[in-house]
């Protein structure tokens, strides 16, 4: 079945193509090409039998409920020439062959929650961690603790509950339980149950008074003094890691937020680089102390290749402004000047650029009284060129609201596009051209008194003294530069 008199509106010439008309004699014939802007295609139901022939353009079809097929088409052909919007979003590389190539992420040096994104293996001295034990313990999650918490104190009542086990059944006490005029180490010690019982009496100095210990049992009172002893030792061992993990500051820093973008704009005709810090909870942080890293591998004059290569960026050492007082949401601030990393970086090159920003506040927890840290860190494609930080702090009645909503937002400002050397040029040659216009307007001015001093003079000897006040009235462009040298020469004449 043959689809006929469908009519395409536009074909572009780069489908234009010979068409072979296979006949019986076995020739091939090879039609011109069509370079019609319209054409009717007879599709047989032989694949490849396609027959091209002109026509004129039909006449224009009037305007019915129910549209067309022709007149779908071409609305569709329509559409699809129409340029298309460039949806926002990181635009893809193309590579070899055109095909589109999402560009890699970088991998984090440190998380946006401050977790480090280190993992250290292949290490053979791991005897190390024992010689630190107590800090190991600390150091390990939860589920981990809590284990060889459980574990500490049942391996020392099995242990120990066994030792008095052993000496009951030594000394025969387990053969001589009817018998009244029998003096065993421990009363009512009649297995192993009852052992492991005792021995959690004593080490946990609950004493029911149903099993004692007699006099009669030398090797029992020495266990009873270690037991005692190691008892105490396992518990303020183990008592203390758990204080310390509960009582470390780490979920201090939970509290403590940073924005989620870094900015880029002017402060004071100047560069500088931004981003915000708060602290969520009442009890401040004592002793605030912010600093900066900027992550980035390098290569050396020498050929050495630095990976993850860690540069101080300056957020107001200098000036003390590093120490904060963290009541309310502060922006930090880095200019960028010559000794900055981001001197020579515009916003185009930003863009490619491939670094990372770790932030790093510490301070002291005011509750306390133990060094907290919070950490953060912005990728390239998260500091935000143009933009600043909007307020997010009003006076109410009595106190001062922070609209902790408006933390992370920020808006575009205008903001130069070049780097920060390019725009420091900039002001030094308007600085030179402002110095040298007004120092060659001064230089001028001497020039001008000399022109007007040595004019010839129209009248006698006698008028002068009286028409050279009127002289230097006429002039009063010469008496604003220089009142001073034109009084000076009139009183000299005179």
């Amino acid at each position: 079945m043959a689809l006929e008199n469908s009519i395409f509106p536009s074909r572009p010439d780069s489908l234009t193509l010979p068409v072979e008309e296979k006949r019986e004699g076995g020739d091939v014939e090879v039609a011109a090409d069509a370079t019609c802007a319209t054409g009717v295609f007879n599709l047989s139901e032989e694949l490849g039998h396609v027959v091209t022939t002109e026509t004129t353009p039909p006449p224009p079809i009037t305007a019915t409920v129910k549209r067309s097929f022709q007149a779908k088409l071409a609305e569709r052909e329509a559409n699809a020439n129409q340029p298309r919007k460039k949806t926002q979003g990181t635009e893809k590389e193309r590579g070899r062959f055109g095909w589109a190539r999402t560009r890699r992420k970088r991998q984090r040096y440190v998380e946006k929650n401050g977790r480090c994104n280190v993992q250290h293996g292949n290490m053979r001295e791991t005897y190390r961690y024992l010689t630190d034990i107590f800090t190991t313990l600390v150091d390990l999650n939860w589920r981990c603790s809590l284990f060889v918490f459980v574990m500490a104190y049942a391996v020392t009542w099995l242990f120990f509950g066994a030792i008095w086990y052993l000496i009951a059944y030594c000394r025969g006490d387990l053969d001589h339980l009817e018998d009244e005029d029998w003096t065993p180490c421990v009363n009512n010690v009649n297995g192993f149950i009852s052992a492991f019982l005792f021995s959690i009496e004593t080490e946990t100095t609950i004493g029911y008074g149903y099993r004692v210990i007699t006099d009669q049992c030398p090797v029992g009172t020495i266990l009873l003094l270690l037991q005692a002893i190691l008892g105490s030792m396992v518990n303020a061992f183990m008592v203390g890691c758990m204080f310390v993990k509960i009582s470390q500051p780490n979920k201090r820093a939970e509290t403590l937020v940073f924005s989620k973008h870094a900015v880029i704009s002017l402060r004071d005709d100047k560069l500088c680089l931004m981003f915000r810090v708060g602290d969520l909870r009442s009890s401040h942080i004592v002793g605030a102390n912010m600093r900066a890293k900027l992550i980035k591998s390098k290569q050396t004059q020498e050929g050495e290749f630095i990976p993850l290569d860690q540069t101080d960026i300056s957020v107001g050492f200098e000036t003390g402004d590093d120490r904060l007082f963290l009541v309310s949401p502060l922006v930090i601030s880095h200019e960028i000047d010559s000794r900055s990393a981001f001197w020579d970086m515009s916003q185009a090159q930003l863009e490619k650029e491939d670094f990372e920003i770790v932030v790093i506040l510490e301070g002291m927890v005011e509750a306390t009284g133990m060094t907290c840290q919070a950490r953060s860190s912005y990728l390239a494609e998260e500091v935000l060129w143009g933009h600043r930080f909007s307020p997010m702090m009003s006076l109410a009645e009595g106190f001062f609201d922070v609209d902790y909503g408006a933390f992370h937002h920020t808006f575009e400002v205008n903001t130069p596009s070049c780097s920060a050397r390019e725009l420091s040029l900039a002001a030094a040659r308007l600085d030179a051209h402002l110095y040298w216009s007004i120092s060659s307007r001064l230089d001028e001015e001497p020039t001008l008194a000399q022109q007007a001093a040595t004019q010839p003079d129209a009248g006698s000897a006698d008028s002068k003294a009286g028409e050279e006040p009127t002289d230097v009235q006429e002039q009063p462009g010469l008496g604003e530069l220089n009142g001073s040298v034109a009084t000076d020469q009139s009183e000299s004449e005179a």
